[in-house]
């Protein structure tokens, strides 16, 4: 049993209390341990942190690497892969492109230059399941999981509908265990059904959905009540209606009420809090004080920001009705995938322009939410890659969030309007590095459940970043001095010195049997041939690790 020590490092480790003190790191067998008892105990390698920040490595509570949607944005933007870096083939690294949706490889290095171990796509169609499998498997390093879509699952409203919450809680579980899938997602719930069978949107939720006599609502209550009831590790992931529409902010309020004191995560939570009239643009701006007093005093409640950042990335979503509203409003090409009958897909280009007093203030909320959050342990950062920015983006939103001389900078240079329909160029808040780890990795990987991420205790995976200090905080995350994936140093002064492969991070709860007969028939009659996807078979695919409902 070899021994690793990191030396000499200031630890920020929230998850146990630790706020810049020196100390030693003891690692064996890709965990951390206790320091040895005896001093002359060999040690096989010593890493110098003397005068560095360390952390845990960081978690990616909600991206979107891997599954359908993800293959057609890369196939749809071929301009975007042209302008964009390529990664080169290297004794550690195979070829890859990058740009807003880059390959499966290139994500995995991307990542793992950033200091990040762990990523969570966050809306698979439990029919592509095994081939987001495949696709996770080819991204190396860093450890990963994805959320199951059953929003506008037929199943799921049928038993909602029917009145049967043992039969709805069975499926999930069953689901969620056959697929490999780490939480059940809802996007839109009803709405992308509601537009595949009659082009129209679930916009109220109460209304309910066409053929199948259930509103959102319930859709909400139940899947998040059977959640809680099953102690999934996560929190039902709720992509709320209404996304991205002026007045929004109302939708969104009812969405958390919905929920009726069951734990519920709201994601990109920026794209949801708008005010204004939905037939106005000029009158769209900021509500976030609204929504974050409400999430401040309900402790069911966490959430993922979705931050937008200025220049060109690529929106997709399993939000159907979205992505044609966005490709009207953008005039730019358009994809729609129909995933047959569980869920939908829109994927359009998109610029984020400082120009514009619309992205201004998407950019100003997002930090709003950040800033006004009293409690950082139940919020956690995102791009809702590659929607709002890349997670590139990451090293940029931490140095507005610590500097807010340079927030005002940005500001100064926005549209004038931006000042009278948001708070932002009021909140005079500065992160300190602690709240950095947590909202990076002690709280979304609390969030997910995840005992043996985020932090820097015996027993945790020994995924650790180290960083050189800086004057200019963008730097300093962008470039870490050290990356180290379960026990092995894999970034070196910035140069990749390793790519083995990840971890699959997946469920299995328990359910009802005497359901399944029930469940698998009616896979049977409508899924025809591709019900032999089923249970997904990772046995010639992923070294794995079953996150348990406790």
């Amino acid at each position: 049993m070899s021994l690793i020590r990191v030396t000499g490092g200031r630890i920020y480790d929230p998850a146990n209390g630790i706020d810049g003190e020196v100390r030693d790191i003891w690692i064996s067998d890709g965990r951390i341990v206790a320091a040895p008892s005896d001093p002359s105990t060999p040690v096989a390698r010593t890493v110098d942190a003397t005068n560095m920040v360390v952390m845990a490595g960081g978690v990616d509570m909600h991206c979107h690497i891997a599954g359908p949607k993800v293959n057609a944005a890369r196939k749809m933007r071929p301009e975007d892969k042209r302008n964009a870096p390529k990664i080169e083939r290297t004794k550690y690294t195979r070829s890859g492109t990058t740009g807003s949706v880059p390959s499966t490889f290139a994500t995995g290095y991307l990542y793992a230059g950033l200091g990040y171990t762990t990523a969570f796509d966050a809306a698979v169609p439990p029919l592509a399941a095994r081939h987001v499998h495949e696709e996770l498997h080819d991204t190396p390093i860093i450890d990963k999981g994805f959320y199951v879509l059953m929003g506008n699952n037929h199943y799921v409203m049928k038993q909602i509908a029917a009145n049967e919450p043992q039969r709805l809680s069975a499926y999930i579980a069953w689901l969620l265990g056959a697929a490999k899938g780490y939480a059940v997602k809802l996007v839109n719930p009803g709405g992308v059904e509601v537009w595949k069978s009659t082009g129209g949107n679930a916009s109220q939720l109460d209304v309910p959905v066409t053929h199948f006599g259930v509103a959102p609502r319930q859709i909400l209550r139940e899947c998040s009540r059977a959640v809680t009831e099953m102690n999934l590790p996560h929190s039902v992931h709720i992509h709320c209606n209404n996304l991205g529409m002026p007045g929004n902010w109302r939708t969104t309020l009812d969405t958390m009420e919905a929920l009726e004191g069951h734990r519920g995560h709201l994601t990109h939570i920026q794209f949801h809090s708008y005010g204004g009239d939905p037939n106005d643009q000029d009158t769209f701006g900021s509500r976030v004080p609204e929504l974050v007093d409400y999430v401040n005093s309900h402790s069911n409640l966490t959430v993922d920001v979705g931050q937008v950042m200025f220049g060109e990335t690529t929106s997709m979503t399993g939000d159907g009705p979205l992505g044609y509203f966005l490709h009207k409003v953008m005039g730019r090409k358009w994809f729609s995938a129909d995933t047959e009958m569980e869920a939908g897909c829109g994927i359009v280009p998109i610029t984020y322009k400082n120009k514009s007093l619309v992205h201004s203030l998407q950019w100003a909320i997002g930090l709003e939410w950040y800033l006004l959050m009293q409690d950082p342990w139940r919020i956690a950062m995102s791009t809702d890659h590659p929607n709002g920015g890349s997670f590139l983006a990451y090293p940029e939103i931490i140095a507005l969030l610590m500097d807010r001389g340079r927030r005002q900078d940005m500001i100064a240079s926005l549209p004038e309007g931006l000042r009278t329909r948001c708070t932002l160029p009021d909140l005079d808040r500065e992160y300190t590095l602690y709240e950095i780890a947590i909202i990076t990795r002690a709280s979304p990987a609390r969030i997910l459940g995840l005992k043996n991420k985020g932090h820097l205790g015996e027993g945790a995976d020994a995924d650790i970043t180290i960083y050189q200090p800086e004057d200019d905080i963008q730097r300093m995350f962008e470039l870490p001095r050290y990356v180290i994936r379960r026990g092995e140093v894999i970034v070196d002064n910035g140069e990749l010195k390793a790519s083995p492969d990840g971890r699959l991070l997946h469920v299995e709860p328990g359910f009802d049997d005497e359901c399944v007969p029930d469940i698998q028939q009616w896979f049977e009659e409508n899924y025809t041939i591709r019900f032999r996807n089923y249970p997904v078979d990772l046995s010639y695919l992923h070294e794995h690790e079953i996150i348990r409902c406790e």
